[in-house]
């Protein structure tokens, strides 16, 4: 039993998806702090819809990918490329979750379950294959990658209506993928060279690739500043979103000046804790418009 745990907890990427969730759940916050409350009993099916939802993504991308990952040493010890779970166990763990977690949302409004059914489509049978493509996928998967925010705000009504706050959560969460996903790419290059991944860029690391990830991080300012532009954060968001952004670009140049690895990490790492915390920030500091 502790064996069938490990291995669907490296199934559905556990870390990926818990952080997936947490995005969902901020945006959550932020739509019941503009509605004045907070339910706690929907917030729990969020999580957990969420996390199912997640889980059932990440599971396809691995039934589609799992010859690949034998090939990278970063994957090859998950459960299917190692032999220790079969396509159709996955298969059958991967409906379930999917289903279920779907059933969950669609509670909450048929809205967000509508987009969770959409975000793994758009992930598992339109990103994944185009890996192997072209660049394009990182462009692709930027889209469902950016919905947990824009589920999780929606998730907060009973009748959901499109305003700024959530298009712009989307926007940040969207931007932010690229230097995020670049910068992966960069630091894992060898290793996805081997599955035939095309994700940086130019497919190599160099000049252009780099001067990209710098674009695209510097770019991340400005949208991190749209709430307090459009009125419904602080300047106390401003400042921390500001400073971050600059710490980020000043890391991003690094990369394309000295296009090395240490500089790739110095980017990745930043980009892991640069969204959760500007998206703890806006909850703290959101202004009730």
């Amino acid at each position: 039993m502790k064996g069938f745990f490990y291995d669907l907890k490296q199934l559905i990427k556990v870390r990926l998806s818990f952080t997936v969730v947490f995005s969902a759940s901020i945006a959550f916050l932020v739509g019941s702090k503009a509605q004045g409350d907070v339910n706690w009993v929907n917030w729990v099916i969020l999580t957990v819809g969420g996390l199912l939802v997640t889980g059932s993504a990440n599971g396809f991308n691995e039934i589609i990918e799992r010859d690949l990952d034998k090939l990278m040493k970063r994957t090859e010890d998950r459960p299917l490329p190692s032999g220790r779970m079969t396509s159709g166990q996955a298969l059958v763990l991967s409906l379930l979750m999917g289903l279920i977690g779907t059933l969950l949302l669609v509670r909450l409004n048929f809205l967000t379950g509508v987009l969770s059914v959409f975000s793994i489509l758009l992930y598992a049978f339109l990103y994944t294959p185009l890996k192997q493509k072209s660049p394009i996928a990182v462009f692709v998967g930027a889209f469902p990658g950016a919905l947990p925010p824009l589920i999780g705000y929606f998730a907060a009504f009973k009748e959901p209506f499109i305003d700024e706050i959530p298009l712009i959560l989307f926007g940040i969460q969207f931007v932010w993928q690229f230097p995020h996903f670049w910068s992966i790419a960069w630091v894992l290059d060898d290793d996805y060279k081997r599955a035939g991944f095309r994700l940086l860029p130019t497919t190599k690391r160099d000049k252009l690739s780099a001067f990209m990830v710098f674009i695209s991080a510097t770019l991340l300012i400005p949208v991190s500043l749209l709430p307090v532009y459009y009125g419904f954060a602080g300047y106390f968001l401003g400042t921390v979103s500001l400073l971050a952004g600059i710490v980020f670009t000043y890391f991003s140049l690094q990369l394309f000046i000295n296009q090395d690895l240490a500089s790739a990490r110095k980017v990745m790492f930043t980009s892991f804790f640069i969204l959760p915390l500007m998206q703890l920030v806006l909850l703290f500091d959101f202004i009730k418009i």
